[in-house]
Formats: structure tokens, sequence, C-alpha cells
């Protein structure tokens, strides 16, 4: 059976985070593109150049904005844009290998008032959902207000073709066109929730001083004892994301992306038969072993370059720099890793890749590092450092100040070449070899639905540092059979917590939190120690086994066990009766 796959998201002409990554590996899949004989991309026009985005991505066909009108569809999409008073534009996006998938996008900001009256309504008498309780929020009423233009011009473009047609909803963005698909209830539709997160439980996680040592104990206690969420963490019901991602339970089916989001979603009390795992893939690139040298080496020269040794170990975080990466856990770790590599006569880099801010020009890189010497040196204030950065530069220096052998340097740009980051980087340097010739890459996240971030470099045979609560373990987990592999060393800072109960989980505090994480710091360093290639033939049987692995993990793979299975269940399950 081939299908058509409307995916509703925020990411539809832009790879702007995880969704977007989500996107495109399922669209470069071979495995997808033969089972989805025709893709949508669908979501409401969030700036005025998305449309020259798009034409530079793909084609334009139709827009209501700069009068194109070359779709066949032209009449039709004209009659929905009047009816609701928006603009449309549509057309095609390329990806890697000539896969084209349609998109669509709608301006609502003039919408109809009648029509967006009529539709809050409907939401409320249906599903009871009350939007008068978020108008305020701009986010919400963004894609509210574009749903019924969308599903409507969804429907002009496919015509008369009998399905099926899925509905993919990407998280609560994506929601209030799958709502709009079931309350239309035309049997060739069936609507699914993707859930690459849950907001609620990650609004919990990173706000309490706890974190994830806090929170994922007392959810596991409190689904032991038949709780949810509003039991231990009281109502969530102003929170309009929680309230949209409730109505997932009147969908066909749900997809979570690793097992944490699988048992976030039960602990809002969805059903858990209708849940399927359905992993994020990840690279699965075959390089030589001279082509990984060739990586380490120019990053070993970056550092030489900028501190003056070339180091023995080259350790990675490519990141956002928000509190739920964790960053300070990798210094935790460092703190005991420098001391191991002390006492072995060896040396370290640290290299966080992260930035809260614009690209930097090229003239701003060039005068922070000739006055200063950035990105050894870094100054509060733009151009340097802004928002969060400033934190995690502060914690950099004081692990800097009393490290032996390790040093850690903060590159807070975008790009990783000698025009984006100044002169002391090689000028052959490129991002793959970030990837490539990393040794180390850390991603010990306090919550992480997935993370793809920090698996990329297991398909050249770096050594993965994920934590326990990010979803990629449990995909790991499956391919390995539970075995420890030596490539991925799982951070668990959730383990071994003595609790009687939900309750007496959230009295764990910053104090309890930091003591745990000292103690799981110092294991994961000497794994770490432990687990470090110590010959140059130890290093390329890693690059075979991790090119070996990620193939496992790869978005084919993701596709014929899990995407494209959650689909058929989806259509099998047939429109649930409903009071639609």
């Amino acid at each position: 059976m081939s299908y058509t796959v409307i995916h509703a998201t925020h990411e539809a002409v832009r790879k702007a985070g995880g969704i977007g990554a989500v996107l495109e590996g399922l669209m470069t899949s071979s495995v997808y593109q033969e089972a989805v004989r025709r893709s949508f991309l669908v979501g409401p026009l969030l700036r005025p150049e998305d449309e020259d985005l798009l034409a530079e991505s793909g084609e334009v066909l139709f827009s209501t904005i700069s009068g194109v009108q070359n779709a066949d569809c032209a009449d039709a999409l004209n009659r929905v844009a009047e009816r609701y008073n928006v603009n449309i534009v549509y057309g095609i996006r390329r990806f890697g290998g000539g896969y084209g998938a349609d998109v669509l996008l709608v301006d609502a900001e003039d919408i109809n008032p009648r029509r967006s009256r009529n539709f809050k309504y409907n939401l409320y008498r249906h599903f009871g959902l009350a939007s008068d309780r978020y108008d305020t929020v701009e986010d919400y009423a963004l894609y509210i207000d574009s749903a019924e233009a969308i599903y409507g011009a969804v429907v002009a473009l496919i015509g008369k073709d009998p399905g099926p047609h899925i509905v993919l909803a990407h998280e609560y963005m994506g929601m209030p066109v799958a709502l709009k698909t079931i309350m239309e209830n035309d049997p060739r539709f069936r609507a699914i929730f993707y859930a690459h997160e849950v907001s609620a439980m990650r609004e919990i996680t990173e706000g309490n001083p706890g974190h994830d040592v806090m929170f994922y104990n007392a959810m596991a206690r409190a689904l032991a004892q038949g709780e949810v969420v509003e039991d231990i963490f009281g109502d969530q019901s102003d929170y309009y994301r929680h309230a949209l991602v409730q109505l997932a339970s009147h969908s066909d089916g749900i997809f979570a992306v690793g097992d944490p989001t699988l048992d976030e979603l039960r602990f809002m009390g969805l059903e858990a038969q209708a849940i399927d795992l359905v992993y994020n893939g990840i690279p699965a690139v075959q390089i030589s072993y001279a082509e990984k040298l060739q990586s380490r080496s120019r990053l070993q020269e970056y550092a030489q370059n900028l501190l003056g040794y070339e180091p023995d170990v080259v350790m990675t975080h490519v990141t956002r720099p928000v509190i739920s990466k964790g960053l300070w856990r990798d210094l935790l770790v460092l703190t005991h890793l420098d001391k191991l590599l002390g006492n072995k006569g060896q040396t370290g880099v640290f290299f966080v890749l992260t930035t809260a801010a614009e690209q930097r020009s090229a003239r701003d890189i060039e005068i922070m590092e000739s006055e200063y010497g950035w990105p050894v040196v870094h100054h509060k204030g733009p151009p340097d450092l802004v928002s969060n950065e400033v934190d995690i530069w502060r914690d950099m220096v004081g692990f800097n100040r009393e490290s032996v052998a390790i040093q850690a340097i903060l590159v807070n740009q975008f790009g990783w070449d000698q025009a984006s980051c100044g002169q002391r980087m090689p000028q052959d340097m490129t991002f793959e070899d970030l990837r490539r010739g990393t040794d180390v890459e850390f991603g010990q996240s306090i919550y992480e639905p997935f993370g793809i971030a920090v698996l990329e470099p297991l398909t050249f045979g770096g050594l993965c540092v994920p934590s326990s609560v990010c979803g990629c373990c449990g995909f790991l987990g499956r391919v390995t059979k539970e075995q420890a592999d030596p490539l991925v060393i799982v951070a668990d800072y959730t383990a071994d917590v003595a609790l009687e109960s939900a309750a007496s989980a959230r009295v764990i505090g910053e104090y309890e939190r930091r003591v745990q994480e000292g103690k799981v710091a110092e294991k994961v360093a000497w794994d770490i120690a432990d687990a470090l290639p110590s010959s140059d033939r130890e290093r390329e049987a890693r690059l075979h086994s991790g090119y070996r692995l990620a193939g496992q993990m790869s978005w084919d793979r993701v596709c014929e066990a899990f995407f494209l299975p959650g689909i058929e269940r989806a259509i099998s399950r047939g429109r649930v009766q409903r009071n639609v």
C-alpha cells in the first residue's frame, strides 16, 4: 500500500531543529520514498522570506503574495484563500537525491474573524478545547488560525484521490490541522500525533532544581501506582501546549520518538496501546580510516593553534545553549577525566560548539580573534557572549583554571570553517571534520526525547556519551540486544535513587541532584578513560563497528521497522466512532 503523507509542521521550508532533522531523514530514505507516493509539508507562513526560501530549495508554483499562478490548481487555491481571507504559498521543496515534497504555507494574520470564531467554537463543542483561555498567546493563535485553510487547501490539491491520506501532526503545532481532519471525518484520511517531546514534562523537568533525577523517578513511581501527571504535579490545563497534546487521544495513532516520551504520554493519561515507538534515525555514512585520521588531525591542529599543544584526546559537544542539554555535567565528568589523563601523561581538548545568537560576521570574528584571542578568551556582550553563553563560559573558565590535562574551548558561532571561525582554524576544516574526527561526543541532557546529535559521530567510530533519559538509548538497547557497546557510554543520573513513592521523589532538589551527579560523573569519567582506543588498530576497528551499528539505526531501518508499520496500524484501527 502507498500513501499520501501530510506533515503538519512549523519546519515546512527550513530545518530549524529536531523536527526538521526528522523530516530530512524521512524524505531522503529510499524506504520512505518507495512507500509514500506524495508528501506534503504544511504549516503557517512564519516569515515573509519563507517564500524566497522555498524558491531557493525548489520552486514556487502559486502565491497570493507575489502573484505566482503557475499551479494547475490555482483556481481552487484562490477559492480557499478568498474563503478564509488568507495568503497561500504553494510549491515544491527538493531534498537530497532529488525527492520533492509539496509545500503549503498559510498566512492567516488577516483571517476572516467569523471563520476563526466558528472553528474555535467547533473545537470546544467536539473536543472541549477552550480557546478563550489561550487567545492572548500568539503561538496558539498562529496554528489555530491557519489550520482550516491548510486543510482546505490540501483537500483541493489532493482532489478525488482515494487515499489513504495520513496527517502527521508534528508536535502541538500540528494538532490543530489534525483536529480539523478528525472533525471532517473524511474516510480517506487518518490523523496521527507525532510526539517529538511532551511539552508539559519538559517544563516540569527544566523548571525543577532536581531536573531529571527528580522527574523520571517521580514519573516511574507514579505510573507504577496508576497515577498521572496531575496527581503529582497539579493541574496542567493552563498550558496551551498541554491542552493541545491532550487531544491526541482522539487521533488514530500516536508516534513517540523514544521510550521516555512514550512513558510521558502515558503519564498524561493517554492509552499505551495507541502509542507506537517510532525512533529517530541517525546518519550511517562510511568513510575510510585515512579520512577519519585527516579530520582528527585538523581538530588537533586547531587545538595546537589555539592552546599551543596537540591533544591526545579530542572531545566535543555540538548543541544548543539551553538548560536541557546539561552542559555542566560535561565539566563534572572532565574534572575527573582530567586527573585520569594527567596520570597517563596525556592531554585533551573539549570543543563546545553552541551559540545563542545569529551568526557573527567574519569582521566581528576577526576583531575578537585579534584583540583578545577569541575563542580561547571571551568578553561579555555583543558581538561575543550573549544570553546563556555567559553562564556556560563562566563554568568553563572555572574548569580551565583548575585543570591540568584538558582545556575547554567555547566556539559560539554558526559554522565550523575558517571563514566563520577565524584564521587559526585550518583552512580546509569543515563541519564534517567535527563529527568525523572527534574521539568523544557528549550529550548528557536532563531532557532529550531522542538525541540525534550525540550519536552523529557513531558512524565514524566516535565514542558517544548520552544520558539515560535520551530516547536514543532505547533504540540502542534494541540494536545491541542490551549488551554493552564500547562506542556508547550511557550516563545514568536517575539510577539508584532510593524512594518510596512519587511524592517522595518530589523532594529531590538541587542539593540531592548535585550529589547524584557527582557520583555518576566520576563513574562516567572512568568508563571513558577505559573505552578510549589505545592504538591505531583499535581506532580503525571502532570506525568499522560504529558504521555497522549506525547502519542498524539508519532512517531506512526506522521507516522499515517503525514508521511504516505505525502508519499501517493507524489505518487498520479505522476511524473510531466519535461525536464529531
